[in-house]
């Protein structure tokens, strides 16, 4: 679909369509302020490619495990216009702070796994011992 100005434009369902989500998603998107579509005459929502590059890091960042809140700041509302090197660095920060949760989270599950692989050498240690009483019987 082609609108003005000869810009490339793509309706609710070529969106979806080409990234894998439901129409329901991107009008989701849209009621949170993170895209915000033009109309046709006939109120029908036309994106734009800027629009798709949206969706497409919205989506990665629900991929990477952030919030709206953490992506709209990350991208600027749809209304705003965040320069690049802003958005950048508001990538950088979350993604920092991202990094260290993950990294958190290793540690933790590297110490329950030693807690639970200790555990398992006692029990299994006292399993041979009570066999052994019994044979002994």
């Amino acid at each position: 679909m082609n609108g003005d100005k000869n810009v490339r434009t793509f309706t609710i369902s070529q969106i979806a369509d080409e990234l894998d989500i439901s129409t329901r998603t991107i009008r989701f998107y849209e009621e949170k302020g993170l895209i915000k579509p033009g109309r046709t005459a006939g109120n029908q929502r036309i994106y734009t490619a800027r629009n798709k590059a949206r969706l497409k890091l919205i989506l990665r960042g629900k991929r990477f495990g952030f919030s709206l809140d953490d992506i709209s700041e990350m991208i600027g509302m749809a209304d705003t216009d965040m320069d690049e090197l802003a958005q950048i660095e508001k990538s950088l920060y979350f993604g920092e702070a991202k990094l260290k949760e993950i990294q958190d989270r290793k540690k933790e599950l590297s110490l329950l796994e030693q807690d639970i692989l200790a555990t398992r050498k006692k029990l299994l240690q006292r399993i041979n011992k009570i066999r052994k009483e019994i044979n002994h019987v």
